[in-house]
């Protein structure tokens, strides 16, 4: 299968050109001006982006929390991320009680093979035994996977001597730990007032998970990065106040890295007052915060404080998951919200059209740095050589999202009503088209089983 891509805006994290693009098989062959290779499929992507796929770094398939699973699986996710312009994940695996490294890899891998966008996997370190920590040179060297997530948060939180312990080996073979950062301690505390007060609605949610818990734990995730000389990212920053202590750290020149997500790029905590319950959507941890965080987040991407953007995509039906056991207490709402379809029309359009950070940036924040970030060495340009992960990416397109014309295995959004301009129009994924506009939105166009697991290489600096 070959693909010309024919005067199309070729737009790289240094700027755009007008161009034409080559793919044949699954590999981009060439780009240039006035191609005349022959193609079984030639598009006229003139008034149009060519942007490389959309990686998203941060997603729950599947996973066992609070009593249920997150709904999509990798075959409603990868088509939804499809729709979305999204052409990689990297899911979150969590290792299970005894579990090795590599037993954790092979489990996950088993309940991926419809995926029809290419994966690859974080290691969610939950029982962090000796002969597991020992194990972080074969995952980064061997297995493909060499990133490693600890919770400073929940009943399988890590304490400050096992995140030690992570970062020194990490350190040694090229891994990277990302860290969950909230301060159990303020946020058990917190619990106890509100349930004596009963307070326990929605909105209590935000109340009971203060910012400063996540700037004192990123403060200390930060120090033990200093005291070791390792790295670490902290996924889905969400305050001011975190990304303030990410900044300083990385003026002293400790490599703190950090992602945070659309929710907390375009919502507040406002929404937890939602009538009718409605507020539970937006339960997930760390929770939205005020619209100042929202604009030092904007800040943060733009200055590049902040490297990453990701969707934390872990969705929970409003009816039947969210109302399940937490209607008359917050805590025991599921926490997750869905995403991974909707991430580059609201990045585009909150981010981009309204001045706020620039194309080249968004490229840089949603395929290119993520890439560099997790070792995705095929992935994240429109280059010769690369995976023809490719986004024929149409910027007048308006589209107002509802859940209705979405493909997310849940039955609501965060963003219901939102008017987005700018939307894919046609999604390839490793030279395979995946998704395509059609009338009044996308539509998948592609073959479950297409993606594949992806070996990433270990860390080689930011």
């Amino acid at each position: 299968m070959s693909v010309l891509l024919k005067n199309g805006t070729v737009v790289t994290t240094t700027g755009r050109t007008t161009a034409d693009v080559y793919v044949e098989g699954e590999k981009i062959k060439a780009i240039g001006t006035q191609l005349d290779q022959k193609a079984d499929e030639v598009l006229n992507c003139k008034g149009k982006y060519i942007l490389p796929g959309v990686i998203d770094p941060h997603t729950h398939l599947a996973m066992p929390f609070m009593g249920t699973y997150s709904q999509d699986d990798f075959e409603t996710g990868t088509v939804a991320a499809a729709c979305g312009g999204v052409t990689c994940l990297i899911d979150f695996d969590l290792q299970m009680k005894g579990e090795s490294m590599a037993e954790a890899i092979e489990r996950q891998k088993g309940i991926a093979g419809k995926a029809c966008i290419d994966y690859a996997f974080h290691l969610a370190v939950m029982d962090p035994r000796p002969e597991v920590i020992a194990e972080v040179k074969q995952a980064c060297r061997d297995y493909g996977t060499p990133s490693f997530k600890i919770f400073m948060v929940y009943d399988f939180r890590v304490d400050d001597g096992t995140m030690i312990r992570l970062l020194d080996e990490t350190k040694k073979h090229g891994g990277l730990v990302q860290v969950h950062a909230e301060n159990f301690y303020i946020i058990q505390h917190m619990n106890a007032v509100l349930a004596a007060e009963k307070k326990l609605a929605p909105y209590f949610h935000a109340v009971s998970r203060p910012n400063i818990a996540e700037e004192e734990a990123v403060y200390r995730a930060a120090k033990m990065v200093e005291l070791t000389g390792s790295r670490i990212y902290i996924v889905h920053l969400s305050s001011r106040e975190g990304l303030g202590v990410v900044k300083q750290a990385r003026d002293r020149g400790v490599q703190v890295y950090a992602e945070t997500c659309p929710q907390y790029l375009v919502l507040d905590d406002s929404r937890y007052k939602e009538p009718k319950w409605g507020g539970a959507k937006y339960v997930m941890s760390p929770p939205l915060r005020t619209p100042e965080s929202n604009a030092a987040l904007w800040d943060g991407l733009r200055s590049g404080a902040l490297q990453v953007v990701a969707t934390d995509h872990c969705p929970f039906d409003f009816r039947g998951k969210k109302d399940m056991f937490g209607k008359d207490d917050y805590k025991k709402i599921p926490n997750g919200a869905p995403g991974i379809e909707t991430l580059l029309m609201v990045v585009h359009s909150e981010g981009v059209v309204k001045g706020r950070i620039s194309l080249e940036r968004m490229v840089d924040v949603l395929s290119t740095g993520t890439a560099r970030m997790f070792g995705l060495k095929d992935k994240g340009e429109i280059a010769v050589g690369k995976d023809a992960d490719i986004i024929v990416f149409d910027p007048k397109q308006k589209f107002t999202i509802t859940q209705k014309k979405l493909h997310m295995n849940v039955d609501y959004t965060p963003y219901e009503g939102m008017t987005v301009t700018g939307m894919p129009a046609t999604v390839y994924a490793r030279g395979r088209k995946t998704a395509e506009w059609q009338k009044d939105r996308m539509q998948f166009a592609g073959t479950l089983g297409h993606g594949r697991f992806v070996k990433r290489e270990p860390f080689q600096g930011f």
